[in-house]
């Protein structure tokens, strides 16, 4: 009995992939623009976890709250002057904010939770996990010595 071995072209060659590429273009063409809006901002959310997960991050990948806020009002087609007006707040107060000029504060992050239908931790998550890649970036020695092995040795 010859026995071939299946390879990944047998399974997913140009044919294959071009179907699936079709099927997906017609079902996603199909769906109601809520829908549609609806995965862009399941897939925001995603990112957003991710990010949150992702335990090394270098500075280059650092992402701002006003990273992600972007990401929705581009789904929503609006400015963050709009946003802003929305929140009852100036532009500038808010811009701080997003960007880590200011911390956050709980009225900020319900707004924000409210208005992208996040978890409000989440917010937070991110400026939290931004201020440490900063810190240890700038500061790394200095927090070494803290290391439990240094204090048990002593």
């Amino acid at each position: 009995m010859n026995k071939t071995e299946i390879t990944p072209n047998d399974i997913w060659n140009v044919k294959k992939v071009n179907s699936v590429n079709e099927f997906i273009k017609n079902h996603s063409d199909n769906q109601t623009k809520e829908r549609k809006i609806r995965n862009k901002l399941l897939s925001i959310q995603y990112k957003l976890e991710d990010y949150i997960e992702k335990d090394d991050i270098k500075e280059s990948e650092v992402l701002d709250i006003l990273d992600f806020v972007k990401m929705y009002l581009k789904v929503f087609d609006i400015t963050k002057k709009d946003l802003a007006k929305y929140f009852e707040m100036r532009d500038s107060n808010l811009h701080k904010y997003l960007t880590g000029q200011r911390k956050l504060n709980p009225e900020i992050v319900l707004k924000i939770s409210s208005f992208s239908r996040t978890n409000p931790e989440y917010w937070y998550r991110i400026q939290v996990k931004n201020e440490i890649v900063k810190l240890k970036k700038e500061k790394i020695k200095d927090y070494e010595k803290y290391d439990y092995e240094k204090l048990l040795s002593s």
